[in-house]
């Protein structure tokens, strides 16, 4: 039974990274007959993009104009919203070209403290769905029962202009993920928990370009920085998805009641990358004879501190610096905004095929009406059948403008 668990638990880790892999190198993710070595995280679903704005235009955010969504791609903007209240419920099916019920589910709010501080809280809720368990007794399978595994993350942000063009913002967050359900038959088996930090950086600036009112900004946000997460012994830690996200975006008025705005970010996870490990001549890998751990041929041990592992990833892969340049993700964005009541969006995604090969077209459009507004977004993968296909995000928005009621 155990080794159902860790069975499921590897699926969960690498699902959403490993898209289009069929299978894995028995050596381990960094085996030496293949360059494929995606970068495999715990409780990844915290880097899923949330709302349907951002997805539409190619999961960019960190510099684009803020809003109540502004938490999961760069708190530092959120001291630069516009009214004075927000709040957001977003909902997207997830794979559903594997499963018909899976979900991801997330609730954003803010509120204005002052001109100058801003307060913002987010609720992400991860359901697995419902998962038929078996053991095999006998070589026969033996039902177990139905569990539902699910994840949820929980944030609070504080966010402060520094000046009229600058801001910078803090979040601290509280991971909680259950995979096992309720299983009697895993007593070592525990729903994993941790606790992480998110430090953005924003800066916008207006300008005049071909005679138009423009504004160009700038965006850094760190995110998920925090403790291994653990599903049964200590030993067994594994990284979360600390990641590293710099981008920038132009937004200019066409006319008096047009504007289009172009943004481009990049990330890359601050995760150790897998190594290449020793193997012998049947393709087995080899472990230390004293030790049992596996032999490293090039690469560094993946097991290492929270500030080793952070830090240290930016140098670790096992091919150098062709593969460091691998693990970074880019993606650009257009957003088109008619009297500021209806948008239109689309944007890219691109991902190295060593490092979990996601490439998609995003499409989506906005409606504004006083202080309710409406956005979804869906995603075209580049390779038929893809699990993503069809991926479709829908966001309820509600603003309030205090002094605007009161006039």
């Amino acid at each position: 039974m155990n080794q159902l668990l860790k069975k499921a638990y590897i699926l969960v880790f690498t699902l959403p990274t490993l898209f289009g892999y069929g299978q894995v190198n028995p050596g381990g993710l960094g085996g030496a007959d293949t360059d494929r070595n995606p970068i495999i995280v715990a409780v990844p679903f915290i880097n899923f993009a949330p709302d349907s704005r951002a997805s539409a235009m190619g999961d960019v955010g960190v510099a684009t104009n803020p809003d109540v969504n502004s938490v999961h791609w760069n708190n530092g903007k959120f001291a630069f919203v516009d009214d004075d209240l927000g709040l957001s419920f977003s909902h997207s099916p997830w794979l559903g070209n594997i499963v018909d019920d899976m979900s991801l589910n997330y609730l954003s709010f803010y509120t204005k403290i002052d001109q100058t501080q801003t307060f913002g809280a987010s609720f992400r809720y991860f359901d697995l769905g419902d998962i038929q368990l078996v053991d095999e007794v006998n070589g026969q399978p033996v039902p177990l029962g139905i569990e539902n595994p699910s994840e949820l993350a929980l944030d609070a942000t504080y966010s402060r202009k520094l000046s009229e063009k600058m801001g910078i913002g803090v979040t601290a967050r509280f991971i909680w993920s259950n995979l096992a359900g309720e299983l009697n038959n895993a007593p070592d088996a525990k729903a994993g928990t941790s606790v992480a930090v998110d430090l953005g950086w924003y800066y916008r600036k207006p300008v005049v370009f071909s005679g138009r009112d423009a504004e160009i900004s700038f965006g850094a946000h760190i995110s998920n920085v925090g403790q291994k997460i653990t599903y049964s012994a200590e030993s067994n830690e594994n990284f979360i998805p600390a990641n590293l996200r710099v981008g920038t975006a132009f937004k200019t008025a066409l006319d008096q009641f047009n504007s289009l705005t172009v943004a481009f970010d990049v990330n890359k996870l601050l995760v150790p990358t897998s190594p290449i490990y020793q193997t012998d001549d049947n393709g087995d890998v080899v472990t230390d004879s004293s030790t049992g751990r596996r032999i490293i041929a090039s690469g560094r041990d993946p097991n290492r501190s929270l500030f080793s592992g952070t830090f240290g990833s930016f140098g670790d892969a096992p091919r150098g610096f062709s593969e460091e340049l691998q693990e970074f993700i880019y993606s650009v964005g257009l957003e088109y905004w008619y009297k500021d009541v209806f948008a239109a969006r689309a944007g890219y995604f691109l991902e190295h095929e060593n490092k979990g090969n996601r490439k998609y077209l995003t499409l989506g459009a906005g409606f504004r009406y006083r202080i309710f507004g409406l956005d979804f977004s869906y995603l075209i993968p580049q390779e038929q059948n893809h699990p993503l296909a069809d991926t479709l995000r829908i966001s309820l928005l509600f603003s309030l403008n205090k002094r605007l009621e009161q006039e």
